[in-house]
């Protein structure tokens, strides 16, 4: 898809850095800045490097400051907030147009000179490049003076003190960190000076709202009078990098086969297909695959993980990336757990989750079935009876299985599921005990088990039987008759009752419980208190605890995290959900084409190409947290290839 943005979408300067683009280079990796090429976030950057794919990331190059010279007059091309306020750097005026389709494309006309800035990054490589087209219509010379700003520290840090900084040989040395700078213009070293970048998208949200940048060097561009001219910047953690025309064509020939080798139709779906790419990364640790859950706050996490999976890899035809991402987990298996998290930097994994197990089993389950991949089957299985046989006698953090086949979890301050925010002492979302989306998973994990027990040469009437134990306490223990839909968890408070997005996924695992009239009325309960275009409530708003907006300092904005703010990726299991209680019939696929025409505009706001994690749950909705979000992605990617696979019948 081509995402254009014009004149019309950036009158002002706020409204110019609303947007950014994402590209990655599969290391963890990756390049940001907002549609005004401005950094509007300590997070961003022209150059975030992986040192230790895939989490250990250094922001090495933030910015590029860009002054044109016509006729003695200068302007500059880049924008830039200062912390004091100032804004010295208005190159948004200037803008025509700004152009994403594969990569990033701005195009400026300034008093009879055309420039036109193309941006890229290696994929494998710790590199990115600029490149400018600079065509001159005027009567005399015009001069491109281009300064890069670096900084050399962790991702995401915003230093308040100055730090060495100098250029060696066409190597830019910023806090013991080497930046290579390649470039057809003219480069001359410049004594070192600081800036205070303003990071408007952070303050807002308690992050730190200003940081400095500094720069040492420039690079120059003359062009004569009606000459076109190109020059290109290369900035690289390694000395050796490809050129910028080679970036360029490369990262479009790698958009084109990701579309071409998913076999989906859809405009929009191929897009989505793209995005998935954005978060498969090398994990390190394992020479193997992984995902990573969120730009730009997040790394790769278990429970994401697994859920964005079946979406960016099964439903886009990776399915060696998938199984790969399946052995990163499967080797990190501890005591009937999977990692959580995997902290940035080299930090050991943490296990505090009890879903990301379970979901583990039924993705195997999904991937043999896509497949025919038989043998894996062997290989994961050793792992697959250490979860269930730790969830059955129990393990950390109060996991464990009940008398009545059903799984508890959570203890003291801990939060397993996936409303896990903590502030203090307190738990916003309280959901120890027995969460309904775990025990839908337990169930379908267990007829995974039965189903898989066979090509081991074992029985499975075991785990069949447990199963149907599970099921008969389930609808027993969940199923509220007089409301039509799920209890959120049997804990013996009133948060058992409040109505959540969480039982959306009793009728969408691989193998479920409901009968087709319960699963009908849970979709139209769960339309009626949650669904926005945007994504699903996390709260009925007409529950006391409902936070319609998600903003502010962290603990106003951990309060209202789980309690109404809108997600994206339950929002797939929502319309999967209301396919399958409608017969999956080609009028059911009809309605929900039509419901999806929001993902179309949800695709131009925020990052271009991507979808976010979240929206307020009020109207109007924007875009909160992570402007790019892996499971949201991956989620709505499964719902389009449902809707081909009906629509082709």
């Amino acid at each position: 898809m081509r995402f254009i943005y014009g004149r019309q979408d950036m009158p002002t300067l706020m409204r110019a850095q609303e947007n950014c683009f994402l590209l990655t280079n599969g290391l963890g990796g990756y390049m940001s800045l907002s549609a005004a090429f401005s950094m509007a976030r300590g997070d961003q950057g022209l150059l975030v490097s992986a040192r230790t794919a895939p989490n250990d990331r250094v922001t090495l190059a933030a910015r590029m400051q860009e002054r044109l010279t016509v006729g003695g007059a200068e302007c500059f091309l880049s924008t830039q907030q200062f912390a004091d306020g100032a804004v010295p750097e208005e190159g948004y005026r200037f803008l025509s147009s700004f152009t994403v389709e594969d990569v990033p494309c701005w195009t400026y006309d300034v008093r009879g000179v055309h420039v036109v800035r193309e941006a890229a990054m290696a994929w494998g490589r710790n590199a990115s490049a600029v490149r400018y087209t600079v065509e001159n219509r005027t009567g005399g010379e015009c001069l491109l003076t281009v300064r890069p700003f670096v900084l050399g520290f962790e991702k995401g840090h915003a230093p308040r003190a100055v730090w060495p900084v100098a250029v060696e040989e066409g190597c830019i040395m910023t806090n013991d960190q080497p930046l290579h700078i390649r470039t057809d213009g003219e480069l001359t070293a410049e004594e070192p000076r600081f800036e205070a970048a303003a990071y408007l998208h952070d303050a807002p949200d308690g992050r730190p709202g200003w940081g400095l940048i500094a720069s040492a060097c420039s690079v120059t561009l003359r062009v004569a009078a009606g000459e076109t001219r190109t020059m290109e910047i290369v900035l690289s953690a390694e000395p050796d990098a490809p050129d910028a025309q080679e970036m360029i064509a490369a990262q479009r020939r790698r958009m084109q086969d990701i579309r071409d080798r998913s076999g989906l139709r859809d405009v929009t779906a191929r897009q989505l297909a793209c995005a998935a790419d954005a978060y498969i990364a090398k994990r390190a640790s394992t020479g193997g695959k992984t995902i990573l859950a969120g730009y730009p706050f997040f790394g790769d996490w278990g429970r994401d993980t697994m859920i964005a999976l079946p979406g960016c890899t099964l439903s886009t035809g990776r399915f060696a990336d998938a199984k790969s991402i399946l052995r990163t987990f499967l080797q990190y298996e501890k005591d009937g757990l999977v990692p959580n998290l995997f902290p940035e930097g080299t930090q050991e994994p943490m296990y505090n989750t009890v879903d990301a197990a379970l979901l583990l089993v039924n993705v195997v389950w999904m991937y043999v079935r896509k497949t025919g991949d038989e043998d894996f089957v062997r290989e994961a299985w050793p792992v697959l009876t250490r979860i269930i046989d730790a969830y059955r006698r129990g393990t950390h953090h109060g996991i464990g299985m009940d008398a009545d086949g059903l799984i508890h979890a959570g203890q003291g301050l801990d939060q397993v599921t996936w409303m896990d925010v903590r502030v203090g002492e307190i738990l916003p979302t309280p959901r120890h005990g027995k969460p309904v989306e775990i025990n839908a998973y337990w169930y379908s994990a267990l007829r995974v088990m039965e189903a898989l027990a066979p090509l081991m040469g074992q029985d499975g009437a075991a785990y069949g039987s447990l199963a149907g134990q599970v099921r008969a306490s389930f609808i027993r223990a969940f199923w509220m008759e007089e409301r039509g839909c799920l209890r959120d968890v049997i804990s013996g408070t009133a948060a058992d009752e409040q109505i959540r997005c969480n039982q959306i996924w009793a009728l969408t695992m691989p193998f479920t419980m409901l009968t087709p009239e319960q699963e009908r009325r849970v979709v139209d309960t769960v339309y009626a208190h949650l669904y926005t275009p945007c994504g699903l409530r996390t709260l009925s708003p007409a529950d006391g605890q409902y936070h319609g907006v998600y903003r502010g300092e962290q603990k106003e904005r951990d309060m209202a995290y789980h309690q109404g703010t809108a997600w994206v990726f339950p929002l797939g299991a929502y319309y999967l959900a209301y396919l399958k209680t409608r017969g999956e019939t080609k009028e059911a696929a009809a309605e929900v084409r039509e419901m999806l025409r929001a993902m179309e505009t949800a695709l131009r706001e925020g990052c271009a190409g991507q979808l976010p994690e979240i929206y307020d749950g009020d109207a109007p909705s924007f875009s909160r947290g992570c402007f790019a979000q892996a499971w949201s992605v991956g989620e709505m990617l499964r719902v389009y290839e449902a809707l081909e696979l009906i629509e082709g019948r």
